[in-house]
């Protein structure tokens, strides 16, 4: 199958969502996702999203982004992704987000390596929220094509520019076929559907790659497609070691991905506890420094987990704020109002990826990556918590300029 489009977008996170939603109506969109379009990790982003909440917490804001990544930061970007928080957040609610808020206010919590709480949050399932809010509004849109079950297997380059890209269906599909012997027998014969998807502009927001890991957090199909197809055409990447481990997630012998204890559940005051039942770390510190602090605990003591407590959490504040990380822990055997629950680190977040710049360009003409798939610079050697899903959004947005800017240009010259 051969398709013409203005754009085509490739993921289906909120990053690809809200770069959907920023493009002008009179342009045609495809899109295409792996799996089903609620099988993003952008669904399963418990804690938050973080906002400068007002002008004398740049500064604070700032220095945590960067002291979380260890000062290799792009300090272009994080400015760019700080002083882009609040159009984004009043996007989000203009689509219909419905952020935690008292008294007609915002409520904002805390997690680690926050000099104070800057994050907007609903209940524990913020991504989900704002996830499924943008995909409602991008499925009303007339002029996006939408395809699920499709994956990418290449770009289509011409002359060293980005004019599309290869798919397929990835679901199987049986015929029967002619079998040439002397029976002339039918069998069955898997075939899947190919397509070639020509765009003027090419968006990539393929997600992390978590799906190469035995223990993560991420969706297993998210394998980095986008990363190695950019590798494979010589396009720039950058920090393909920086991989973030997040401390807690629930232990489990189970096979699969791992479930997510929101930091924001330390970030209100939950302690971490080794086997001797003694605390041995700020839980507030960055997530790689607790990282290393845990995997030092199990090394001494010979064990697979440690544990996390709630006690100095109301119950009242479990209950309204975390009820998906309660109601899952005692599907698995543990109730966090009576009990520790046991917790062990596991991979997360991609800090490196496709290098963009601040438009969200990468080094190949009319193609551009958005999201954990692309490396903006912002999150450095560490990102700081729950500054993913602003991120995404930013530079999502960005990228939606830069093609509405461009195409003025051009008409402007002809």
């Amino acid at each position: 199958m051969e398709i013409h489009t203005d754009v085509v977008i490739v993921g289906c996170g909120v990053a690809g969502l809200y770069s959907a939603l920023k493009l002008p109506r009179d342009l045609k969109i495809v899109m295409i996702t792996k799996s089903d379009a609620e099988s993003s990790d952008s669904f399963l982003a418990q804690g938050g999203i973080c906002v400068q909440r007002d002008e004398d917490d740049y500064d604070g804001y700032f220095e945590d982004t960067m002291r979380a990544g260890h000062y290799e930061n792009r300090k272009e970007s994080v400015d760019i992704m700080i002083r882009g928080s609040r159009t984004v957040i009043e996007d989000l609610v203009e689509y219909g987000v419905r952020f935690e808020k008292e008294n007609g206010e915002f409520t904002y919590t805390r997690e680690g390596a926050h000099s104070r709480p800057r994050i907007l949050f609903h209940e524990d399932i913020t991504g989900k929220e704002i996830t499924s809010t943008l995909l409602e509004r991008v499925r009303e849109l007339p002029n996006v094509a939408f395809y699920e079950y499709v994956s990418m297997t290449d770009i289509i380059e011409e002359d060293g520019v980005c004019t599309g890209i290869l798919a397929e269906d990835v679901r199987d599909v049986w015929q029967d076929v002619d079998e040439k012997d002397l029976r002339n027998a039918a069998k069955k014969e898997c075939v899947r559907k190919q397509y070639r998807i020509y765009a003027e502009n090419t968006i990539l927001a393929t997600g992390g790659i978590g799906g190469k890991y035995q223990h993560s957090t991420n969706y297993p199909h998210l394998t980095g497609d986008g990363v190695e197809i950019a590798k494979n055409h010589g396009i720039r990447l950058e920090n393909l070691d920086y991989v973030q481990i997040h401390p807690t997630t629930l232990y489990s012998k189970k096979p699969g991905r791992r479930f997510l204890i929101s930091e924001s559940v330390r970030g209100e005051g939950a302690v971490l506890y080794n086997e001797k039942k003694e605390r041995f770390v700020d839980e507030l510190l960055p997530r790689d420094v607790v990282t290393k602090a845990i995997h030092r605990q199990m090394e001494e003591e010979g064990t697979d987990h440690v544990w996390l407590s709630l006690e100095p959490i109301p119950r009242e504040k479990i209950l309204k704020h975390f009820p998906n990380i309660y109601q899952h822990c005692l599907e698995e055997g543990y109730d966090v109002l009576k009990e520790w629950i046991p917790v062990v680190p596991a991979q997360h977040y991609f800090m490196g990826g496709i290098w963009v710049d601040s438009d969200s360009r990468t080094s190949m003409a009319s193609l551009y990556a958005v999201g954990e798939t692309s490396c903006n610079g912002v999150h450095g050697a560490n990102r700081l918590a729950s500054n993913s899903l602003l991120e995404s959004l930013v530079f999502a947005r960005r990228a939606a300029q830069k093609i509405i800017s461009d195409r003025d240009n051009m008409k402007g010259e002809q």
